[in-house]
């Protein structure tokens, strides 16, 4: 089976489209062109705003014209995350899906259901000659993943109804009427570097296998952060062994928790011994606390092998001046990670948290990039604080960008009163009114359309941001007939 053969074909056969179209935060050309084109022949109103969001439209079914106008809304980009041993350029190559039972999966890298999936079943609403509904608008913001740009970019007054549905959240059964706030944090400083010690011998270091996943929606499942478990390691080699650092890397994006972290380091000859008893003891500490979120996670400390053709740069083999690296070390353990609190209005809802999701020291370089999330304004304000101290002292510089607000719950919010009606008429039970510790766009969108009355559902997702991720396939028909009750249930203006 593939994914051709998956019901509703609609819905898939739109998706499997969009699996075709390269389409990383910031490279949308070809994902916004192939919409552009999927509308045209079909004879759909479409246009991309002067920023670069597509928008479409559809004049309500014959009768039908009085309802409240309705917007589908979801974000063209997708987290570029793959394995490292799958060769994949996501500016060039399209998703390779597979059936697995009842998921679907992509084969080494992350699936773009998010959003992709959300979007097709926009897609196939407008298609459609045999839904009822009134007035519709479809948006397709763009760089959703890096920092809402499209959202944030978005002109008042384009767009004319009154109603959000965005078909961006992950879990089938349950509706969003709230999310979490974010904010960008980078720390950098420069540092000096010593010449490389005569006699000593190069090793790597490479802690991989961690599950990592979405920042915001997988922060409260506690896996561990390769960023933090790579520098506790490194601690105990500049500790125990005396060892000297050469470089760290790790994360690729702001919004994943890591899965992988590498560094170099130079060990006396008679402290290797030493350095591997060090490492062995920090990673089996590493693999008993995370032996549920983590089993697959692992550590390889080893002599330096050059790849095939590799020569090597002189510029490369100088470490960090001793003192300096302990610094950032400490800087990079003693820095807020994971979840900072729960909210005490919605249990079992994540309040604040950070993702410390990138690490580099390269070549004179130091730099981390963290994503910071709140439901609470001045809680986000004072993790930023903790972090500001924690680098200050570590005498490195932190800069804050991007911030925004969330998105606060509306209980008497009138469509959710009408998906709560629809959703048990269908199913027999009424659908979990939730917030979210994750950015929708909601919070944005609704700052320059404030009188939208807005909420999220969408089918079931796991592990998103990862090479996991993964489609509950028994979801998509469920969200599928839910969101055409929905439209034709729409109340009069």
């Amino acid at each position: 089976m593939t994914i051709k053969d998956l019901q509703p074909k609609i819905v898939w056969d739109n998706f499997y489209g969009i699996t075709r179209q390269p389409r990383p935060s910031k490279h949308e050309e070809k994902i916004r062109a192939y919409l552009l084109d999927w509308a045209a022949q079909r004879g759909i109103e479409a246009f991309a705003d002067e920023t670069g969001n597509v928008i479409m439209r559809k004049p309500a079914t014959p009768g039908m014209e009085n309802l409240k106008g309705v917007i589908m809304q979801g974000h063209m980009d997708m987290v570029p995350q793959k394995n490292s041993d799958v060769k994949h350029d996501f500016e060039k190559d399209p998703i390779e899906t597979w059936v697995d039972g009842e998921w679907l999966k992509a084969k080494g890298t992350t699936l773009g259901a998010d959003n992709g999936l959300g979007v097709a079943l926009a897609l196939s609403v407008l298609e459609s000659d045999d839904i009822k509904h009134g007035p519709l608008e479809l948006l397709v913001t763009y760089d959703e993943e890096t920092g809402m740009t499209g959202a944030a970019a978005l002109k008042p007054g384009i767009l004319k109804g009154e109603i959000l549905l965005n078909l961006d959240s992950e879990t089938e059964g349950e509706i969003y009427v709230g999310c979490a706030g974010g904010l960008d944090a980078s720390a950098s400083a420069t540092y000096e570097r010593k010449p490389e010690p005569k006699g000593w011998l190069c090793y790597s270091l490479a802690v991989k296998g961690f599950q990592g996943g979405h920042s915001g929606m997988d922060i409260i499942l506690c896996r561990a952060n390769a960023n933090k478990v790579c520098a506790r390691v490194i601690y105990a080699l500049l500790t125990k062994a005396d060892a000297k650092l050469i470089d760290m890397e790790g994360g690729t994006l702001r919004n994943a928790i890591p899965r992988e972290c590498f560094a170099t380091l130079y060990i006396a000859p008679d402290k290797v011994d030493a350095a591997k008893n060090a490492v062995a003891e920090v990673f089996a500490q590493v693999k008993a606390e995370y032996a549920a979120t983590d089993p697959a996670a692992n550590c390889v400390f080893e002599p330096y092998q050059c790849a095939e053709g590799e020569t090597c740069d002189p510029d490369e083999c100088l470490y960090v001046e001793e003192k300096t690296a302990l610094r950032f070390i400490q800087a990079i353990l003693a820095c807020p990670d994971g979840v900072e609190r729960m909210s005490d209005q919605m249990p079992g809802l994540v309040e604040t948290s950070n993702n410390m999701a990138m690490v580099k020291i390269f070549k004179g370089e130091f730099f981390v990039k963290s994503l910071l999330r709140s439901s609470v304004d001045s809680a986000k304000d004072l993790l930023a604080l903790k972090m500001k101290c924690v680098f200050d002292l570590a005498g490195c510089d932190i800069e804050f960008t991007g911030g925004y607000s969330g998105w606060a719950p509306n209980a008497s919010s009138p469509i959710l009163k009408v998906m709560n009606s629809e959703y048990k008429k269908m199913f027999g039970v009424e659908p979990k009114a939730m917030a979210i510790h994750a950015g929708l766009e909601c919070g944005i969108l609704g700052g320059a359309y404030p009188g939208w009355d807005m909420v999220s559902f969408g089918p079931t997702l796991m592990s998103p941001h990862s090479p996991d991720e993964r489609c509950y396939v028994p979801s998509v028909p469920k969200v599928w007939e839910f969101l055409k009750a929905v439209l034709a249930a729409i109340p009069a203006k």
